[in-house]
């Protein structure tokens, strides 16, 4: 076993994969054309929805980005719509996804296309990385997938198959060098799709499932690579909201537009431990982020000053809800 895993290694030098790239592109592509997952953004090479799927899947899992992908196509189907709409229209429709700066880069990325671009997208990398929210993995990705540009990507699935591959702790630049030597300059953009699926759906970040995949013949690793990882303990919070109903109204305040988290988001307002009287009409969990909540929501009855607005339940749909608040509404049937 040991010989075995020591000529495995021999194919290797300078935590390079030394295996023939067109090997390695041939036999991921040929699985990825087989057990491809049917995705809304894979049904064409538009580079408008090829931008929104990837900067809602930025730190979301695929499976959270699904519907909230399709209500958004349909509310803002183009550039030119997106472009037009108020933010608030935009935060509305991204409540949910978390991470809202992502939504507010978007619609401000959406201006510059059609008040630049004539309403075109860039059709290379560097043009595109100029874009607001467009980093070195979001423009290659959208260079690659929509206009065949012969470029890599690395995001951590890309960068957990090929720590694998070539047995290393690669970071930074490696990497991304590494990709580029495998990258198969035919098919960029399926090549790309097919490492970051391959590391979704088989590469997993525990117990991967390397019977299943392509290449694991010239894998080093063949499982997982131990990797030092310092111990990381999510904050725990609680805290207590007030949900105030009045004919068909619910009561919301809105965040400070100088706030860090959420900026100019509405929500219900807070109670302090000691307004918190009496049993919680609600509880529930909630995760921003690195910090836990536990969340309390009590039925209060304020006046005619309590601050805050009042909002008819009709317009909480269309209104930049946090997605705390908007999941508090719901399980209180008020939308």
């Amino acid at each position: 076993m040991a010989s075995s895993k020591r000529s495995r290694a021999a194919t290797h030098r300078n935590g390079k994969a030394a295996a023939v790239p067109q090997v390695f592109a041939q036999r991921l592509l040929a699985w990825y054309d087989e057990h491809q997952r049917d995705l809304p953004w894979r049904k064409d090479r538009d580079p408008y929805r090829v931008w929104l799927s990837e900067i809602m899947l930025q730190q979301t899992r695929v499976v959270a980005v699904l519907e909230h992908y399709r209500r958004f196509l349909k509310k803002f189907p183009t550039v030119q719509r997106l472009a037009a709409s108020r933010e608030s229209s935009v935060l509305a429709a991204w409540s949910g996804l978390g991470y809202y700066r992502r939504a507010r880069m978007l619609h401000a990325a959406a201006k510059v296309v059609v008040s630049q671009h004539e309403g075109k997208f860039p059709n290379h990398r560097e043009g595109l990385q100029e874009l607001p929210g467009i980093g070195r993995y979001t423009s290659a990705a959208i260079a690659s997938i929509a206009y065949d540009e012969p470029v890599a990507v690395v995001d951590g699935n890309v960068e957990r198959v090929l720590q694998r591959f070539i047995g290393k702790d690669a970071k930074g630049d490696e990497v991304w060098q590494i990709a580029e030597s495998l990258l198969d300059l035919g098919r960029p953009g399926d090549f790309n799709q097919a490492i970051m699926e391959l590391g979704a759906t088989v590469c997993l970040p525990r117990q991967p499932r390397c019977l299943l995949c392509p290449v694991s013949a010239n894998c080093v690793s063949r499982g997982e690579l131990k990797v030092p990882q310092a111990a990381s303990r999510p904050h725990k919070r609680t805290i207590h909201f007030a949900l105030a109903r009045r004919n068909g109204e619910v009561l919301l305040v809105q965040r400070k537009n100088n706030e860090s988290l959420m900026p100019g988001m509405w929500e219900l307002p807070q109670l302090i431990p000691a307004d918190a009287n009496g049993n919680a009409l609600l509880s529930l969990r909630h995760s921003i982020t690195v910090t836990d909540y536990s969340v309390h929501v009590f039925e209060t009855f304020p006046g005619e000053n309590s601050a805050g607005k009042w909002v008819p339940t009709s317009r909480l749909a269309s209104l930049p809800l946090t997605g705390l608040a908007r999941k508090i509404l719901r399980r209180v049937a008020a939308m």
